[in-house]
Order: C-alpha cells, then sequence, then structure tokens
C-alpha cells in the first residue's frame, strides 16, 4: 500500500495539519519539531493531539515523521553545541510521546575536521545517553549527501552507528533518495543493487521511512540540491519505480520537494496513478 505525504507546518497544531495532508489525498506527514534553526519548541496542546489522533485512526494514517532542527550536530567539536544536540534530542523525544509510536529523524551531523570515527563515537555517546527502554519513538538516521564534513553518506557509516547503540531496537534509517543519488548510489540503473547493498550492510528490516525528492545534480554530486518529481536528474519513471520496489512500497514516503500545497497535491495524484493501479 503506498503511503505518502509531505513535509508540512505544525505551527497550527497536529488536528490542523493532519486535516491539510487528507486534503491532498496525502496519509501521512512530515512536521519540524521546533524552528528548523532551533530554539524554543511549541507547547503542546493536549486536546488537539487527541483529536488529532481520532482523525488518522478514521482516515488510516501510516506513521508520521518528526524531523529535528538542521541545528542538531551531536559530533561538532563544539561543547557548547553538542550540549545543545543534547537537550534539544531528550526533548524532542520527550514530546513526541504524546505522538506515541512515530518516528523522529534527524541528519546525523559533522565531524567538521575531526574525522568520521570521532564522529560516529560522539553521536553513539549522545543516543546511548538519551534513547530510553520506556520510549515507543523510533529514531531515523537520515541518509546524507557527502557534503563537507557529514557523516552518513556511506551505508557503512549508518551500520557503524547503530551497532553501537545500546538499545539498537529503537533505531532505524530514513533513505532521501536525492541524498543517496548525490552520494553516488545509482537508484537510476542500479536499483536492485543499490537496495541489496543497503540490505547486507544495514538490514532492510531497519529502513522506516523515506524522503522522496529528485535531484538537480548528477549522480556522485555530493551536492543536497532538492528538485520537484520529473525536474531532476534521477527522473520521474525512476523513482516511481524506486516507490513501486517491495523493498519500499509500504514504508511511509515523504515529498520534501520544493513545492506549496497544490504541488505537492501534484505529485501525490501523480505516484498514487502510476503506483496504485
Amino acid at each position: 500500500m503506498l503511503h505518502i505525504g509531505c513535509h508540512l507546518s505544525i505551527s497550527k497544531g497536529f488536528y490542523h495539519i493532519g486535516q491539510e495532508a487528507k486534503s491532498i489525498n496525502a496519509d501521512t506527514f512530515q512536521f519540524f519539531t521546533r524552528n528548523p534553526q532551533g530554539g524554543k519548541a511549541k507547547d503542546i496542546d493536549i486536546a488537539d493531539v487527541q483529536k488529532y489522533s481520532d482523525f488518522a485512526k478514521t482516515h488510516n494514517f501510516a506513521k508520521i515523521v518528526a524531523h529535528a532542527p538542521y541545528t542538531l550536530n551531536p559530533c561538532s567539536d563544539s561543547p557548547q553545541t553538542r550540549e545543545f544536540a543534547q537537550m534539544v534530542f531528550a526533548d524532542d523525544l520527550k514530546r513526541m510521546e504524546h505522538v506515541p509510536h512515530n518516528y523522529y529523524n534527524f541528519h546525523p551531523g559533522s565531524h567538521v575536521g575531526q574525522g568520521v570515527e570521532i564522529g560516529i563515537k560522539m553521536i553513539i555517546d549522545l543516543l546511548n545517553q538519551i534513547l530510553t527502554k520506556e520510549q515507543t519513538t523510533t529514531v531515523l538516521l537520515e541518509t546524507m549527501s557527502g557534503k563537507g564534513s557529514e557523516i552518513g553518506s556511506r551505508f557503512e557509516e549508518l551500520a557503524a552507528i547503530i551497532a553501537g547503540i545500546d538499545l539498537h531496537e529503537k533505531m532505524g534509517v530514513c533513505m532521501d533518495t536525492c541524498h543517496i543519488f548525490a552520494a553516488g548510489y545509482d537508484i537510476v540503473n542500479n536499483l536492485d543493487g543499490v537496495l541489496c547493498e543497503f540490505d547486507k550492510i544495514i538490514g532492510l528490516e531497519n529502513l522506516k521511512a523515506i524522503h522522496l525528492n529528485d535531484s538537480l545534480m548528477p549522480l556522485a554530486s555530493h551536492k543536497d540540491r532538492h528538485a520537484k518529481i520529473g525536474e531532476g536528474e534521477i527522473g520521474q519513471q525512476a523513482l516511481i519505480n524506486f516507490v513501486k520496489h517491495p523493498a519500499i512500497k509500504n514504508l511511509p514516503i515523504i515529498l520534501e520537494t520544493p513545492n506549496d500545497l497544490s504541488g505537492y497535491a501534484e505529485e501525490i495524484k501523480m505516484l498514487r496513478q502510476n503506483i496504485e493501479k
């Protein structure tokens, strides 16, 4: 079954965002837990959350994806930045328990010259301090494009992080099509090979969600430039093939394309027409 949605603003509350998603024929969505640049999160409205939960159950919504702020970097060379990451991460996971059994996605971070091994160790240390047996939220490592000193552009790096987590059952991966293409994984000409490699290194059972984006930049560019579906180097048919793959088709799929609500509606319509027939 195709579960598809897009990134929406939660500023007016969960119930409103659920209605907005439903209006464009989406049955999942992604939202920032707070300002993408960080800062204090908006207080949770318990009545709104309950109203959304009832709405989501009625309309058979899939799991939703919360996205951490971009400024969260658990492997920075700055102690203050790492402390900020730990504070935000811990607070967000507590807040996510108001909408239990969903996903919290984050960019693993940039080692800023310290080296990949040190960066991975810092990420593992932070997660081992924060994750709890009681939490219902699954934390997702996002696949990255490999720009600068980003960690997470290679499947091996994500596998190393997961292997170091004590509560590894609380972890998963969100695969971004633009990012993996930019990182050098050819999902256009070798989709089965890429997914087979992911399975061998990380395990497809750990793949929990998808960011579906075309890429303005070519294969292995290591540049993160999202494009609308069919307007980039990956192309519409390759992305349709990706979503139709047995390993992908039942996962929550989030569009992060440069669109407004009507643009997302058109992309969702096109994907449903091509995949659900």
